[in-house]
């Protein structure tokens, strides 16, 4: 019986499923690019804000601690946003003619609440309690990035799940003392800047955190890397 197709054919057949399993290959390495883009994650986007508040001024240069404005974050799930009235225990006082500051102040006269837009927003699916994490040694700015350098407030990690299970696997790297978690200028131990915990010196983060995983009673790696711990 006569060849029907002609043998060059193979190597188009050979060329065509390597230029497909590239192509393939190249989509797929390109939607993984698009997921983890700030398009996708809004990692590095600020957001419109009824005023334009800046945490690099309040917190590095007035030097007011998280917890004047978010009261509630070592004891709840929610790191509240402050009511007007506190903005009022200092703007009753000064910049109180400034033109930006008016919502604030319409706010206060009204009693109705200031809308802002929310920046570190985490599925509904997804539980997160603030008070866990600053209470196991967890410090703001490990999540929310040097929010004492931001003019304007933005979303300083990806927030995707990869993210959250590097410090669920390996807590320790990323663990500090209690007394250190609202300090936004804290460093990791060195041998020039060692960190005291317990009258124990330690010069190196994996010892700390090792010591602190003990101390703190963190959970074993298998249950706070559980799919319940976070999906409930």
């Amino acid at each position: 019986m006569a060849q029907i197709f002609h043998r060059s054919l193979n190597l188009y057949t050979k060329a065509s499923i390597l230029v497909a399993l590239v192509l393939g290959g190249a989509a797929f390495a390109g939607l993984m690019a698009f997921e983890r883009s700030p398009y996708i994650t809004n990692q590095g986007i600020t957001k419109p804000q009824p005023v334009p508040f800046s945490h690099q001024h309040h917190v590095a240069g007035l030097g007011i601690d998280c917890r004047y404005c978010h009261a509630s974050v070592e004891t709840s799930a929610y790191a509240n946003i402050p009511p007007t009235k506190t903005c009022f225990n200092c703007h009753s006082q000064i910049w109180t003619n400034a033109a930006m500051l008016e919502p604030v102040r319409e706010s206060y006269r009204s009693g109705k609440s200031l809308v802002w837009s929310k920046l570190n927003d985490l599925p509904d699916y997804v539980y997160f309690n603030h008070s866990i994490h600053i209470n196991k040694g967890v410090g703001c700015n490990t999540c929310h990035g040097p929010v004492d350098k931001m003019p304007l407030m933005y979303q300083a990690n990806t927030l995707q799940m990869e993210w959250c299970l590097e410090c669920h696997r390996n807590p320790e790297k990323f663990l500090r003392p209690r007394n250190q978690v609202f300090n936004m200028e804290y460093k990791q131990p060195t041998e020039e800047l060692p960190v005291t915990v317990d009258n124990v010196a330690y010069t190196e983060q994996e010892a700390l955190g090792k010591a602190l995983t003990a101390k703190y009673h963190l959970r074993n790696v298998t249950d706070i890397t559980s799919c319940s711990t976070c999906h409930r």
